[in-house]
C-alpha cells in the first residue's frame, strides 16, 4: 500500500463480534449494532426468545434477512412466518415490527438512504 492511499482496515467488520457497531437498544430483548455508510446503513437485530419490537414506520427503504432462528414478521396489517434465510423489502412509511419465535432471531437489516437517528447510541426505534 503507497503512501497517499489510505487504509481500508476500518471498513471491514465482523457480524458475530458483538463489540463491533455502534449499539442501540431498540426495545426490551431487542439490540442492534449500526454500520452507518454514506449512502447505505447496516444493522445487525437480535432479538431474544418471544421477544416482539413497537409497531412503527420511518420514511428509508428497508430490506432485512433472517440470518438465524424465526420470527414473525409484521408488516402492514399481515403477519409472514420467516425462517433462517428469508428475506423481505418494506418500503419507506410502511408499518412493520418482528416477533422472534422460542429459540430468539437474528436479522441483517439495511436502510437506504441512512437514518440519521440510528446515528448516535441512543434506545427506541426512532420514527413513529
Amino acid at each position: 500500500m503507497s503512501d497517499s492511499q489510505p487504509s481500508q482496515r476500518a471498513e471491514f467488520h465482523n457480524i458475530d463480534d458483538a463489540a463491533d457497531g455502534l449499539l442501540r437498544e431498540l426495545a426490551p430483548g431487542l439490540t442492534t449494532r449500526i454500520f452507518a455508510g454514506e449512502q447505505a446503513m447496516l444493522s445487525v437485530v437480535t432479538i431474544a426468545p418471544g421477544a416482539e419490537g413497537t409497531l412503527h414506520h420511518h420514511p428509508e427503504e428497508q430490506w432485512g434477512v433472517l440470518l438465524e432462528g424465526s420470527a414473525i414478521r409484521v408488516q402492514g396489517k399481515e403477519e409472514i412466518a420467516v425462517t433462517k434465510g428469508d428475506f423481505w423489502r418494506t418500503p419507506g412509511g410502511v408499518p412493520h415490527t418482528m416477533r422472534a419465535g422460542p429459540e430468539g432471531a437474528k436479522v441483517l437489516d439495511i436502510f437506504s438512504p441512512p437514518r440519521a437517528e440510528y446515528r448516535k447510541p441512543g434506545r427506541g426505534f426512532g420514527a413513529a
